[in-house]
């Protein structure tokens, strides 16, 4: 089989990487010389500890299962098993993390609730002032800016892949068949549009009522931290944005505790990952309505400096990158990926949302099981 590959990030790739396990022959088309979109702009992480229950957190576990295994082989990937903690301060915040750990799948989820001497235990560079700590055993990182490459070199060592960049595909010219900007026609036995949050031309022509929105963050990333951060690192705000952490208790919460004005505006919560250098990419604000803005916003920055420094108990290194980014995400937040057959051998996979760095691997390997690669 030959399956033709449109879209060079993250989600993309590892529907490459399923075909080439599976033995087929693989092409990959990225209108850019490199991805340059949501699957670079991310923390990297593996994050199965607020996923909502049923599909959502199977397709997660099965997906940092996947990318174990995957980064025992491409060890380029820098998969790191460090789980995560989220530090929380008061009774209603305890209470939310109390709930999390009484749910039925906390056991595969990893959730245990720790005390601060505990947290400081397994991230001895959590040195701010907190009560107690949720901690997920099965979160895990990869390094966002570089996986794409690592896995391509892995994958041209099979001799059944070839990666074309500089390319976008224009047009479905026929069954399982693209045509490229080039004027290039690239046919296969199935052709599969994992474009992102690229959700205009082709795309649009092909699913004008697509149900998938765009979605824009910020983030930013510091100079090395100077001592390891051994977990990832959230906080209480990310209770309020996750479905795993609905309760009476998260109720109660967003009843009784306001956030702050800043982060209320802006969506936030803090995410934190030390990169294998040493720096910590930290975010983010999430922005829904069209048209976005085209500049990045400093208020926001300045509210995730103050988290972070109250929770290391110290000054946050110097900032290097600040950007912001884009993804794709189901209008229904509860379905984990859109995908649909839009012509004769040809499917369009996209939508994960936040998920996509989290869930790729189990989202294609479900598109080639249903695909009968």
């Amino acid at each position: 089989m030959r399956v033709i590959v449109v879209g060079g990030g993250v989600v993309g790739t590892m529907h490459a990487w399923q075909a080439v396990e599976r033995g087929h022959e693989v092409v990959q088309i990225e209108r850019e010389a490199e991805a340059r979109g949501a699957s670079l702009r991310n923390f990297g992480q593996i994050w199965v500890s607020g996923r909502a229950g049923g599909e959502e957190l199977d397709t997660a576990l099965r997906a940092r299962e996947l990318w174990e295994g995957i980064g025992e082989r491409v060890p380029g990937l820098g998969f790191r098993a460090i789980g995560s903690l989220t530090p929380v301060r008061g009774a209603r915040e305890y209470a939310v993390a109390e709930a999390a750990v009484a749910r039925p799948d906390a056991a595969a989820r990893g959730y245990a609730l720790v005390t601060a001497a505990e947290a400081r235990e397994i991230n001895p560079a959590l040195r701010g002032a907190f009560e107690a700590a949720l901690w997920c055993e099965r979160d895990a990182a990869v390094e966002p800016r570089t996986a794409q490459l690592h896995l391509r070199e892995a994958l041209r060592a099979s001799g059944r892949y070839t990666f074309l960049p500089g390319r976008e595909v224009r047009e479905v010219v026929g069954e399982g068949a693209v045509r490229d900007d080039h004027g290039d026609v690239h046919r296969g036995d199935a052709v599969v549009l994992a474009t992102g949050a690229w959700l205009s031309g082709l795309v649009r022509e092909l699913v004008p009522d697509l149900p998938v929105r765009r979605v824009r963050l910020q983030m930013m990333q510091t100079v090395p931290l100077g001592e390891p951060l051994t977990t990832s690192v959230a906080d209480a705000d990310s209770f309020r944005y996750y479905p795993a952490y609905k309760s009476a208790a998260l109720d109660e919460l967003n009843a009784g505790q306001a956030q702050t004005p800043i982060a209320a505006a802006h969506k936030m919560q803090l995410l934190m990952v030390q990169r294998r250098d040493g720096g910590l990419t930290i975010g983010d604000t999430h922005e829904y309505e069209h048209p976005f803005a085209f500049d990045t916003l400093e208020d926001p920055y300045e509210h995730l400096t103050e988290v972070v420094e109250s929770l290391l108990g110290r000054p946050l290194p110097k900032v290097r990158h600040r950007w912001a980014g884009v993804y794709a995400q189901c209008t229904d937040t509860t379905r984990v990926v859109h995908r649909q057959q839009v012509g004769d051998g040809v499917w369009l996979v996209t939508g994960p949302g936040g998920r996509g760095m989290t869930c790729s691997p189990a989202i294609a390997e479900t598109t080639a099981n249903e695909l009968g690669w």
